[in-house]
């Protein structure tokens, strides 16, 4: 049995109380050695665990440069990328023996690294190792600012913890852009919402007894449920929220629609672990298949073709290089399956001569086929932040100011973070299971009065551009975050105790771009979202910030407010939100945009003369063998988090290339 004063702390859900008792019972040094071991014993533990390694290109594959390895091992299926689809996919066609499927990411394994499964400790890995450290090209409409945008492994994807479908008629609206092509309606929600439930392995949870396990899927390989952190700040939000207009949602991923507020459903399985799909799909079970070869920290350089005299070209093989920078080919009997993600997936396309034609004559690229949409149509989601210092004083608000950002070491703020780490590493719950926006509210900016009861007069019907994909579905998403940051918290924030309140553009009409920064495959390409390149966009965000000003001063939530915060010369808090004009807002947009790590539809699944890449197959136009397979097919951005419908594509996907090698 645990003394009394250690399960007083295992139950801890405030940072006051965890301090007291620490400092009481002369446990803050002992706690926080403890919170060591424990960190290297599940270090220990996941080095064990059988994970995908850096393979020996021989094996598989030929040097380019000397002719030497196995130039006769031949693939059924080459998949480029395993992230979030990519894994997805390897899994599911080597569940048919016959076939054989190689698997290539660039990455290591997220596996290896146990912070991995924690699930606030996704910032430690911007701009680290698991990061390609992008950046955006200087945004014409948001000061001419380079934007960071984390992109890499699924070590590190902050939002791969959300469990959010979207609205179904945004899938309605997928199989209408298609043009009445073949498949097309198979990707309408009634029928694509079986691949939604089929990756699903729903926990219910005493918290949330009015959700209807009737709907949801209960023998996929994701655990899903309502395992994370919810914070006093989250639940003051949610009564805020009501108070403000806005109706409680039990379950967001319903054919009800997605419309309203509650905590987000997470893929944080019982015991506190961030899932992946690695972790969920790439078990040491499906590793130890014989069909299947996964090989970790091998970069494709592009997709070689064969031509012949009055066909078109087909894809049979890769480039790669591996982490000596060796050049090698594997050949793919096949197909071809790109899953590097809607930033690198258009880049290899253009590097292997797929794209336009004109960009890529420029780089003396040889054209196999011009597709003017490969790299077009680029959609995010932008998200602005809104900061308020915090008199509750919450244990994750106190995270806002970390002092080694400083350059400074706090030791009793590290003894702190390690407490909670034993906390966390023998409950699996507290304060590092938060998921950050903790409490959400999707939303209509045309709901007239919702607007109405935060002061605002929308004008004309007909003057107002409605970028929804239907009448029961959001264009904005509100939300809470126990912490406030800057810069994708990489950023020096005041020290203090401070939340933040956000808005997210659901539905944006600004399409950017991803081009070519050279022929060479290791040299980032150009990312240009176009951030608030239209007149909706900011009109839009103008109304939602209006709408969270309103949020705010709804008890219980104002009465979080400091009131210390009002007087700020920073220019970092915004205890004024409701008192600033229109432009005033325009202008705190601007500064303020942000990516939400949502990037979509560069190789869109669209008709070929409205700008498509892929068919309603996921194939590429104008080729044969080479399918798409990850966000990047999406035809428009869907009204919610990304994660889950790209889950599905690949689970879609991989029955529609089954289908296709048998028949």
């Amino acid at each position: 049995m645990l003394p009394e004063s250690v399960r007083s702390i295992l139950s801890l859900r405030t940072f006051p109380s965890l301090w007291r008792i620490l400092n009481e019972h002369r446990l803050l040094i002992p706690t926080a050695a403890l919170g060591a071991v424990a960190i290297l014993f599940r270090y220990a533990l996941s080095r064990r665990r059988r994970t995908p390694k850096s393979a020996d290109l021989r094996r598989f594959a030929r040097n380019l440069a000397t002719g030497k390895g196995d130039d006769l091992q031949n693939y059924d299926i080459v998949i480029v990328g395993g992230g979030t689809a990519g894994c997805v996919l390897a899994s599911r066609l080597s569940e048919d023996p016959s076939l054989s499927v190689l698997l290539l990411e660039a990455g290591s394994s997220s596996l290896h690294n146990p912070l991995s499964r924690v699930p606030a400790m996704y910032p430690q890995f911007f701009h680290s190792e698991y990061d390609y450290d992008l950046y955006t090209v200087p945004q014409e409409h948001a000061g001419m600012k380079r934007k960071f945008h984390p992109r890499g492994t699924e070590t590190f994807h902050p939002y791969l913890t959300f469990f959010h479908y979207g609205a179904p008629s945004d899938f309605d609206q997928w199989a209408e852009l298609q043009g009445g092509q073949i498949g097309a309606s198979e990707w309408r929600f009634d029928h694509f919402n079986q691949y939604l439930r089929k990756f699903e392995n729903f926990h219910s949870s005493e918290d949330r007894p009015l959700v209807d396990a009737s709907v949801r899927g209960a023998r996929g390989p994701m655990p899903c449920g309502f395992f994370a952190n919810v914070s006093d700040g989250a639940k003051r939000f949610l009564k805020a929220c009501g108070k403000a207009g806005i109706p409680l949602n039990q379950d967001f991923n319903t054919a009800k629609g997605t419309l309203g507020v509650n905590a987000v459903m997470t893929f944080i399985d019982p015991r506190g672990r961030r899932v992946t799909t690695e972790s969920a799909y790439l078990t040491p079970e499906v590793l130890a298949r014989q069909n299947l070869t996964v090989a970790t920290r091998v970069q494709v350089t592009r997709v070689m073709f064969r031509q012949m005299k009055g066909k078109r070209p087909r894809a049979v093989a890769v480039h790669l290089k591996d982490a000596h920078g060796d050049a090698f080919e594997v050949k793919a009997r096949r197909e071809v399956v790109l899953s590097a993600g809607a930033i690198h997936t258009p880049q290899l396309l253009m590097l292997s001569g797929i794209g336009p034609a004109a960009h890529l004559s420029a780089y003396s690229i040889p054209v196999i086929t011009d597709l003017p949409g490969v790299g077009s149509h680029l959609m995010d989601h932008p998200e602005i932040s809104f900061h308020f210092r915090d008199k509750t004083k919450s244990v994750l608000a106190g995270l806002s100011h970390d002092p080694r950002r400083h350059g400074r070491f706090d030791l009793l703020a590290t003894l702190w973070r390690l407490a909670l780490v034993v906390q966390y590493e023998l409950t699996g719950r507290g304060p590092l299971t938060t998921i950050v926006a903790e409490a959400l509210a999707f939303v209509r900016s045309s709901d007239a009065p919702l607007l109405a009861k935060a002061g605002v007069t929308l004008p004309n019907p007909d003057d107002i551009e409605d970028s929804s994909t239907g009448r029961d579905a959001p264009d904005l998403e509100l939300l809470l975050s126990p912490m406030a940051w800057l810069e994708h918290a990489c950023g020096a924030y005041p020290k203090g105790y401070h939340f933040g309140l956000h808005e997210v553009l659901l539905r944006p009409t600004s399409l950017g771009t991803i081009r070519l920064n050279s022929a060479d495959p290791s040299d980032p390409p150009l990312i240009d979202p176009q951030y608030l390149s239209t007149k909706h966009d900011v009109q839009v965000l103008i109304r939602g910030a209006r709408l969270l000003a309103n949020i705010l001063y709804q008890h219980p939530l104002a009465d979080m407010l400091d009131p210390s915060g009002s007087s700020d010369t920073s220019g970092l808090l915004n205890h004024d939100l409701a008192s600033k004009s229109d432009a005033e807002l325009e202008a705190l947009i601007r500064d303020r945009v942000e990516t939400i790590y949502h990037p979509t539809s560069t190789a869109r699944m669209a008709p070929l003369e409205d700008g498509g890449v892929v068919d309603p197959y996921l194939r590429v136009y104008g080729v044969e063998g080479l399918r798409v397979c990850d966000a990047s097919i999406f035809p428009t951005i869907t009204s919610g988090h990304t994660v889950s419908p790209t889950i599905a594509v690949a689970e879609k996907a991989a029955d529609m290339i089954i289908e296709a090698l048998r028949s």
